[in-house]
């Protein structure tokens, strides 16, 4: 059997930021939405315009009215500058609206919000594929040009990443039933 090595890595402890929730023996999930859980780490590549994108299957929320829960298949896409969201992190966040109680569309405005407060990227997107409930589905999509570094181009992208959104309605029912 081989030994336990220690694998090396390239980034140094000022690089991982606050990051806790990684390699952690203990993992706690929050009985509600806490915004607290989302943790970051330094983007090593911040000269470079990369795209960064999470698929969240497994989102719950509360029906605010009925106490119902809501299911959903949840994207989530951006452009960082210094700062990267930590997936585990992200999944226990996302995790925390399972007894949180709001409308789809205000989940998402919140994720967005959050994220954005988080990291300040350049641009960032949230979608949310929310199965039927009452016969009927709801796909809230929200997105966010920082003015920080706004330009022609990625004010283009905001509006097209709607225009495709619209586009391709008929096609998500395949992905939430």
């Amino acid at each position: 059997m081989p030994k336990n090595t220690t694998t090396q890595s390239s980034r140094t402890k000022t690089e991982f930021g606050h990051v806790s929730h990684l390699g952690s023996t203990h993992t706690t999930y929050a009985a509600d939405y806490d915004p607290t859980l989302l943790e970051t780490f330094v983007n090593k590549h911040p000269e470079n315009d990369y795209l960064v994108s999470f698929d969240a299957y497994e989102f719950t929320s509360l029906c605010p009215k009925t106490g119902q829960p809501d299911f959903a298949k949840v994207y989530l896409s951006y452009i960082p500058t210094q700062n990267m969201v930590e997936s585990k992190s992200l999944k226990l966040y996302l995790f925390s609206f399972r007894n949180h109680g709001d409308f789809h569309e205000d989940c998402m405005n919140i994720i967005l919000n959050d994220l954005y407060q988080l990291m300040n990227p350049k641009y960032i997107e949230v979608l949310g594929l929310f199965t039927p409930r009452g016969g009927i589905s709801i796909y809230p999509f929200v997105n966010r040009v920082n003015p920080e570094f706004e330009t022609p181009e990625l004010k283009e992208l905001a509006f097209q990443r709607k225009v495709n959104v619209l586009n391709q309605l008929p096609q998500y029912k395949n992905f939430v039933r």
